[in-house]
């Protein structure tokens, strides 16, 4: 039976507790305030919905991660970042990056990144715990990401791309000034083609719950002040 979270308590239920199916369903309900945000993440979980349902929250088993040793760049990948055909930047314009990012799909019905959603995302970069990643060509943001930094792991939200590769510069770029600053593991959340292409692989959720523990309170030697890469 699922969860449902009161607003009065920011507490969650164990992953164990997860659904099989769907796979990682943990709870519903509860709000989208940074301090309930910042709970889930610590604790293993992060909200998914679609636009009418209510807040659902996921801890899927196994779970998707990239270790940041292990950024896989392709031949034509690197090429493409030696061209340096695009200028990438930190926090220089989040709320731009996941409006784009909430932009519909060809192959998705609707945005998950809904308005209040980004409102609250909003607020967790204006108190430092969520950042941007801007991809621009000439000028014009072409590709980005966004996601939230917490000891030495960072959660990866969602990506866009207007441009060929343009998503793949940022986020390669992004892994390897993470690994620079001594973060041991980006949190991809669920599989895709695109991620597995630059890495990422899947671990038990029992082994991701082990690198919350250890890390999230470790020290980083991050610089996020906005700047061009």
């Amino acid at each position: 039976m699922l969860t449902w979270l009161p607003r009065d308590t920011l507490v969650f239920p164990p992953l164990e507790k997860a659904m099989r199916e769907p796979n990682g369903l943990l709870a519903g309900g509860g709000d989208l305030s940074p301090d309930r945000l910042i709970q889930a993440y610590r604790h293993g979980c992060f909200p998914w919905y679609q636009q009418g349902q209510p807040i659902l929250w996921w801890s899927p088993d196994p779970r998707t991660v990239l270790f940041p040793d292990e950024l896989h760049i392709s031949r034509s990948l690197a090429k493409v970042m030696r061209q340096q055909r695009y200028e990438v930047t930190f926090d220089q314009d989040f709320a731009a990056v996941i409006s784009a990012c909430a932009e519909p799909r060809a192959y998705a019905d609707g945005t998950w990144i809904t308005g209040s959603m980004q409102a609250a995302y909003i607020e967790l970069h204006a108190r430092g715990h969520a950042h941007s990643v801007e991809v621009r060509d000439n000028g014009e943001l072409v590709g980005g990401l966004y996601g939230l930094a917490m000891g030495q792991l960072f959660f990866g939200e969602s990506m866009f791309s207007r441009a060929d590769n343009a998503s793949k510069v940022g986020f390669a770029t992004l892994v390897e000034r993470l690994n620079a600053w001594g973060f041991v593991l980006i949190d991809c959340q669920m599989p895709t083609q695109h991620l597995e292409s630059l890495g990422a692989r899947s671990i038990p959720r029992q082994t991701f719950a082990a690198y919350l523990h250890k890390h999230l309170d470790l020290t980083n030697s991050s610089d996020w002040l906005p700047r061009r890469v």
